[in-house]
């Protein structure tokens, strides 16, 4: 058995991989995802890289890190940088949040500014506009959803297209639960990078951390099983992964801020930690594709969100 630590990056580049030499024509570039929480940016990330590696949820506020997600076709790598919902921060974890997503994008060659088409442009996406105003990179603006609009979808749409008409941006519509206009968003992004080199290997996906893939999967499970019970006051720390030829192990803790919150975590006999667990497991054996054993343990750390100490302990740190 061999404790896997933080650097053994199974998902990043091992040393031994050679990355390609792109012809004159290859494209490459940085994408930021931005936009209102809960519109489908890490939705529409896993669709594009075909593979999920951004937890979803109905619960807002889903994405915490700048996750990446990397898309290499035969004549292009785009990496996307899916970002925390910009929304008005009421703590300090809100707080980081929003700077690293105003962070990612200074640091990206174009935008894709996500917006929720079932209901009308609103103060949230005019503030996001407002950021983004005099940003000197294309941005896409991209209504999501389009399978769930309604049947007066008119006034909605065109609430959007004066904001981009405004702005000069161009807009592109598309679904990213179903993958209608995929393709149409793919191409768009592509013509907006320029000429460049392969910053990845084509195959793949992410260059996070196969740790923080996990911790973020068992944190997916506790948000879809508690939904407001528990809403943005867990953290997930993987204390241990240990391999062996027919089996992983892998050891979590997840923090909550209050006894109670503990308590609806383990449930009655400990039923709901056991729902959580099992179905985390059946998550993360298929993201090593392989068996897993989960130990799950909870622990509170009153106010953690609030401390920017606790907040570095547990992996959240403004973005450099």
């Amino acid at each position: 058995m061999s404790d896997i630590n933080h650097n053994n990056d199974i998902l990043s580049v091992p040393e031994t991989v050679i990355i390609p030499q792109a012809n004159a024509d290859f494209r490459s570039g940085f994408v930021g995802i931005v936009g209102r929480p809960n519109v489908g940016k890490s939705t529409l990330m896993n669709e594009l890289v075909g593979q999920k590696i951004a937890i979803t949820s109905p619960v807002a506020q889903t994405t915490r890190n700048r996750l990446r997600g990397i898309l290499t076709t035969e004549t292009a790598q785009l990496i996307f940088v899916d970002t925390p919902g910009i929304h008005k921060p009421h703590h300090q974890l809100g707080e980081v949040l929003v700077k690293n997503a105003r962070i990612a994008i200074e640091s990206v060659d174009v935008v894709l500014f996500v917006a929720d088409s079932t209901v009308a442009c609103g103060g949230g996406d005019r503030y996001i506009a407002d950021l983004l105003k005099n940003i000197e990179i294309p941005v896409i603006l991209g209504l999501n959803k389009i399978d769930q609009q309604p049947s007066d979808s008119e006034k909605i749409d065109d609430s959007y297209f004066q904001l981009a008409g405004d702005n000069q941006w161009q807009t592109v519509k598309f679904s990213a639960l179903n993958g209608t206009g995929l393709e149409e968003v793919q191409d768009l992004l592509i013509t907006n990078i320029e000429p460049g080199p392969y910053y990845y290997p084509p195959d793949l996906v992410t260059d996070q951390p196969e740790r923080f893939i996990m911790g973020e999967l068992i944190r997916e499970q506790i948000l879809l099983l508690t939904r407001q019970e528990v809403p943005h006051s867990v953290a997930i720390a993987i204390d241990l992964v240990e391999e062996t030829p027919t089996i992983t192990r892998v050891l979590a803790t997840i923090h909550v801020e209050r006894a109670s919150q503990k308590g609806i975590l383990i449930g009655k006999g400990g039923i709901m930690l056991k729902s959580i667990g099992s179905a985390a497991r059946q998550q993360i054996q298929k993201l090593i594709a392989g068996k897993v054993y989960l130990e799950l343990f909870v622990k509170v750390q009153p106010k953690w969100r609030h401390s920017r100490l606790r907040l570095a302990e547990l992996g959240y740190r403004v973005e450099e």
